[in-house]
C-alpha cells in the first residue's frame, strides 16, 4: 500500500466520522442553516482561519530546515526526560495486548484527525463565530509554540531512545501508517506532544460549549484522554511530553478565550 492509498483511507474514515457525528451532535437544522450561510460564516472567521493556514504552511516548509537549525541552537533534553520518568513508557506497554495496540493505533491516526477537525465544522455551524475564531486561534498558538519548542529542544521519543525496552507498536501493528507519519513527524520532535496539546485544546473548548453541544463534550473528553494515552503506549511520546502538551493546551485556550471573549 502506497502513501496515496493510506491518505485516501484516512480521509475516507475521518470523513465518515465527521458526517455521522455532525448529524448527531450538530443536528440537521444547524447543518441546513450552515449550507445557506456558509460564505458569510467563513468570512466572519476568516482572519484566524487564514492565520492557521499560514502557520500550517510554515510548519510544513520549515520542518526540515528547523531540524537542521535545532542541531545548531537547540538543547538535547532526552536524557533529562529519561532521568525524570525512567521506564514509565516501557511499563505502560507491558500492560497492553494486541487488541489494545490496534485500538490505540487507530485512535492515534483516525481519532486524532477527527478530533481536531470536527470543532471546525461544529463551530462553523453556529451563528456566533467567536467559537470558531477561538478554535483557530488556539490551534495557531499550539502549532506556533510547538514549532519553537521543536527548534529549541531536541528530544527523541522512548521508542528511539531505548528501543530495547520500548517497541514501535504503531508500526508493528499497523505498518502502513508509517508511510503517513514519516511525512509529518521527525524523530526529535516530541517535546511537547502536539497530539496531546491539540486534543486537550479541543476538550477544553468543548467544556466552554457544553450548553450548545452537550453531546460533544463526552466524546471530545474521552478521545482526548485516549489520544494522550496512545502517544505514550505506542512509544512515540514520553509522559513528560504529554504533561507539557497539557500545559500548552491550557495556555492556548486561555489566550484564545481572552482574545475572542468566550
Amino acid at each position: 500500500m502506497g502513501l496515496l492509498a493510506v491518505v485516501v483511507e484516512v480521509v475516507t474514515a475521518v470523513g465518515l466520522l465527521l458526517a455521522t457525528t455532525a448529524a448527531v451532535v450538530v443536528g440537521p437544522d444547524r447543518l441546513r442553516q450552515l449550507r445557506r450561510s456558509l460564505r458569510d460564516r467563513v468570512r466572519a472567521a476568516l482572519g484566524p482561519i487564514v492565520a492557521l493556514a499560514v502557520v500550517l504552511a510554515i510548519n510544513a516548509v520549515v520542518r526540515d530546515v528547523g531540524l537542521e537549525l535545532s542541531w545548531l541552537v537547540g538543547v538535547n533534553v532526552t536524557a533529562a526526560i529519561y532521568a525524570v520518568e525512567g521506564e514509565f513508557v516501557a511499563w505502560l506497554q507491558s500492560l497492553g495486548t494486541p487488541a489494545v495496540t490496534t485500538v490505540l493505533g487507530y485512535v492515534y491516526v483516525y481519532g486524532y484527525a477527527f478530533l481536531v477537525t470536527f470543532p471546525l465544522v461544529a463551530y462553523l455551524a453556529l451563528e456566533d463565530q467567536r467559537y470558531l475564531r477561538a478554535t483557530a486561534t488556539a490551534y495557531v498558538v499550539n502549532y506556533g509554540i510547538g514549532l519553537i519548542c521543536y527548534v529549541l529542544f531536541i528530544a527523541y521519543g522512548p521508542r528511539n531512545y531505548m528501543p530495547d525496552m520500548v517497541q514501535s507498536l504503531l508500526y508493528d501493528a499497523l505498518p502502513r501508517f508509517q508511510l503517513l507519519t514519516s511525512e509529518i513527524n521527525t524523530n526529535t520532535n516530541v517535546f511537547p506532544s502536539l497530539h496531546t496539546s491539540l486534543s486537550a485544546t479541543v476538550a477544553l473548548l468543548a467544556v466552554r460549549t457544553r450548553d450548545i453541544y452537550p453531546r460533544w463534550l463526552p466524546v471530545a473528553s474521552v478521545l482526548a484522554v485516549l489520544v494522550a494515552l496512545a502517544t505514550m503506549y505506542l512509544g512515540i511520546h514520553w509522559a513528560t511530553d504529554v504533561v507539557a502538551g497539557l500545559v500548552l493546551a491550557a495556555g492556548a485556550v486561555a489566550v484564545a478565550s481572552r482574545v475572542h471573549s468566550i
